[in-house]
């Protein structure tokens, strides 16, 4: 099993507290979308013999493309590929994108699945994210969404917001619990340092709420949906049976991926690459048929630290005894310490020889998975 991601680095305005790789400049939208098509011209080798299982259009804001521009794409990457028949193909897109028309040419076009960035529905907090949606559109994204035919639908939250008080987040799992979406991803702020609310903070103008506030946040944020009858697979995703993300989930049990566009990154087991963050220097090189890359061969201690990175992020662990068997790694044995004491404060388990973290214990899944990092 293998994935397609395809970065589209263009958005209509930059949010406060994004540092993704995007551009509000959309002049060179037709260049780029040529140097995409060729570089995967180039990279039909990369996964050779694999068949891809699902296709991911992120960003950026791909629904900022129009629908015969992404079928495009779609369809020079299925002459290229072997792209399993019912593949998942995930589209983001921002509410503001999303006519009637849009979706139903994305749906025709096999597009099966939509990720929309709702963030919020409170029209202040929006406002204060500086996103192009209004709180309107975010109530009708979904429904609109539903006409069109999209029956695997997933929304993304943000909490510990600034200016989100408890109120407004037990409202805003309220009204997205209402629309009913098979999966929910849900992220707390975090202060990037080259970002407006980075600069802001630094200069002391502004104060976003404490990491105390994260954590209440997110207990509201799991006991909500729980109850709700979601799943939580994942640190920060949640969804109906049945309705994991394929594609981040093939990431998190290191399969195989081709990234196609800046910034985007690959991998086939044995080496990463990344592609260059730079939109322009990007189509130059493709321009003469050079890739915009660069990689890394990966060490068995690199191989190790991802492995208990997305691991231990997720409901099924981490497997000690693959550990042991691929990597020559007794877990186990070295953290042995460390793990009785996780265990008796209630953040870890051990059941038929796999590490699993509580839902308390994923509240400290990067500090704990840092403590058991091979350095």
């Amino acid at each position: 099993m293998a994935g397609i991601y395809l970065h589209i680095p263009f958005c209509r305005q930059a949010c406060f507290y994004c540092d993704f790789h995007f551009s509000t400049n959309l002049k060179p939208k037709q260049a780029l979308l040529q140097a995409l098509h060729q570089e995967a011209s180039m990279q039909q080798h990369y996964l050779s013999g694999e068949l891809v299982e699902t296709v991911y259009f992120g960003g950026g804001t791909p629904s900022l493309l129009e629908a015969e521009e992404t079928g495009s794409l779609l369809q020079h990457l299925q002459q290229l590929f072997n792209i399993k028949e019912g593949a998942e193909i995930t589209l983001e897109a921002n509410p503001d994108d999303l006519t009637q028309e849009k979706l139903q040419a994305l749906r025709q076009l096999g597009v099966n699945r939509l990720s929309i960035g709702i963030q919020t529905f409170s029209q202040p907090v929006l406002q204060g994210l500086n996103r192009a949606h209004t709180a309107a559109q975010a109530h009708a994204c979904v429904p609109l969404a539903r006409a069109a035919g999209f029956n695997n639908i997933s929304i993304d939250l943000m909490y510990g917001l600034p200016g989100q008080t408890e109120e407004i987040w037990q409202q805003d799992l309220a009204l997205a619990l209402a629309l009913r979406p098979e999966h929910i991803s849900a992220y707390c702020l975090t202060i990037e340092p080259k970002t407006a609310f980075g600069k802001w903070t630094e200069r002391g103008q502004l104060h976003p709420p404490g990491e105390e506030v994260g954590e209440q946040q997110y207990l509201m944020l799991t006991q909500a949906l729980l109850q709700a009858g979601y799943e939580h697979y994942e640190v920060s995703n949640f969804s109906l049976p049945g309705y994991h993300s394929r594609h981040n989930t093939a990431y998190w049990l290191q399969k195989k991926y081709l990234g196609l566009g800046p910034g985007a990154h690959s991998y086939n087991l044995d080496s990463r690459q990344y592609n260059i963050r730079n939109n322009a220097l990007y189509i130059k090189k493709l321009q003469v048929g050079e890739l915009a890359q660069e990689g890394e061969i990966l060490k068995r201690e690199d191989h190790i630290n991802e492995y208990l990175m997305t691991g231990l992020r997720t409901s099924w662990g981490i497997d000690l005894q693959y550990l042991k068997d691929q990597w020559q790694h007794d877990l186990q044995h070295q953290n042995q310490g460390y793990l009785q004491e996780m265990q008796a404060r209630g953040q870890a388990r051990v059941e038929n020889n796999r590490l699993f973290l509580t839902e308390e214990g994923r509240l400290l899944a990067d500090e704990i998975t840092a403590r058991l990092f091979i350095v």
